[in-house]
């Protein structure tokens, strides 16, 4: 057991759009650049926001999610990334969450984990288009769940000094500290596609420059030390941290190759430590440029990402597709997830990839997306069959077919029953993502059947 009394406080908003990333982002950048220690945690599943976090805070962002992970678990993997002070950037609106999830807060919100933290909430409100009526949002936000402590609001998009006047009028009448007021500016604009930002990984250094630009017009236009104040009025937080160690046993040392680049950017960082934990020897490859895999290389983990983006390139690397093909045929332990699982497909939108799934995937306008709880269909690498899981799809790419002889998940949909992904020999492939912490055991089984 230890005791945490890191500062910590949430920053959250009445709804998506009004500026959460660019806030948090900022805040962890001008922090960090004063000399403070910042950790960027993030709610929910979200693996693109934590990516411009970590350029930021120069450290790697963590999700809290209580669906995925249960929420006798947050507080722990908080205590494992927290520092001096923390900054965890909410999801949607404050108090959106699963629904239909019981008559408190809704489970898997950004109010729900800031009670899991006994954390201090700070609203960052888009102010386009409104006045005196901030006070009522304000107020609304700050009444209808007193369990949940609003202790500030950071204004976005600012039209001038006469608007900013009178939102901090209408903030100080709903009794609510203005802790900022950042100008409206297009410098800001981070480019979207699909699935909503374009990762920090796949833009390189014109990703820094944005958190850079974020960085700085955050520290000219918030208060950084009311910000801390507010984080340091947040209560000790007691009770163990997450150690992966404790959670897995060593299986042996096999080389577990983990796919990384541009291609594939959706992996929880408790992943990787969960595999060391376990004894692999982690090696990451990426598909985009590596030819072969890791020499002895005894399992292979195809994260979530965006292959689709990248077909072209991904097919053009046809040794590294052939060797991974041959590899699968083996027999050898392959965990694919989303991405992944395309990435083993015939093609993806006529570029031939790996082969290793008889599937054909293709571009969809239709976006699928939300929480399953789904059962382990069949005996895997990964898990026995029975295993019950939450999971999570985020994807706008449709697989025919979805799922093969031996599907990796059954769950019930809204039209009934529904079996998705693929076991077949050692690979179990499948649109849905679950987080490591949850499963370490299927972690270890994983590590187990490789070093076999």
């Amino acid at each position: 057991m230890v005791t945490s009394g890191h500062a910590r406080l949430v920053i959250a908003a009445p709804a998506s759009g009004h500026g959460k990333t660019t806030v948090t982002t900022g805040l962890l950048g001008a922090l960090r650049r004063r000399g403070t220690d910042v950790a960027p945690f993030k709610v929910g599943p979200d693996y693109i926001d934590p990516g411009y976090h970590r350029v930021a805070a120069g450290r790697v962002a963590r999700n809290l999610d209580p669906v995925l992970v249960g929420e006798d678990r947050i507080a722990s993997l908080f205590r494992r990334g927290a520092a001096e002070l923390s900054v965890v950037e909410g999801v949607m609106g404050l108090f959106d969450g699963r629904i239909g999830t019981g008559d408190g807060v809704p489970v898997g919100s950004t109010a729900h984990v800031a009670q899991l933290l006994a954390a201090p909430v700070v609203l960052v409100v888009d102010a386009r288009g409104q006045s005196h009526s901030l006070a009522a949002l304000l107020h609304g936000f700050r009444s209808y769940r007193p369990e949940v402590r609003v202790a500030g609001v950071v204004l976005n998009r600012v039209g001038s000094p006469r608007h900013e006047q009178v939102l901090r009028e209408a903030a100080d009448a709903a009794g609510l500290p203005v802790l900022g007021a950042v100008p409206r500016t297009d410098d800001l604009a981070v480019p979207s596609r699909h699935l909503g930002l374009v990762p920090a990984a796949e833009r390189g250094a014109e990703a820094v420059r944005a958190v850079d630009a974020m960085t700085e017009v955050v520290a000219r236009s918030v208060d950084l030390d009311a910000v801390a104040e507010i984080a340091r009025s947040a209560p000790d937080l007691d009770g163990p941290v997450w150690d992966p160690r404790e959670e897995v046993a060593p299986q042996g040392s096999p080389v577990v190759a983990v796919a990384g680049g541009r291609a594939f950017t959706f992996a929880y960082a408790e992943h990787v430590e969960l595999l060391e934990a376990a004894g692999a020897e982690v090696a990451v490859v990426d598909p985009l440029t590596d030819e072969r895999l890791p020499e002895g290389t005894a399992g292979l983990v195809l994260p979530g990402g965006f292959p689709e983006q990248h077909a072209a390139e991904l097919s053009a690397n046809s040794a590294l597709r052939e060797e991974i093909a041959a590899f699968a045929a083996r027999g050898a332990p392959v965990h694919a997830e989303c991405g992944g699982l395309l990435y083993l497909a015939e093609e993806v939108d006529g570029h031939p990839l790996c082969g290793v799934l008889a599937a054909r995937a293709r571009m969809s306008s239709r976006l699928t997306l939300g929480y399953r709880d789904a059962v382990a269909a069949a005996d895997s690498a990964l898990f026995a069959a029975g295993t019950r899981v939450s999971g999570h799809e985020f994807h706008r790419t449709v697989l025919d077919p979805g799922h093969g002889t031996d599907p990796a998940w059954f769950w019930r949909g809204e039209t009934g029953p529904h079996r998705e992904g693929f076991v077949q020999r050692g690979v179990h492939a499948s649109y849905l993502h679950t987080h490591p912490a949850a499963h370490p055991a299927a972690v270890e089984r994983f590590v187990a059947r490789c070093a076999r």
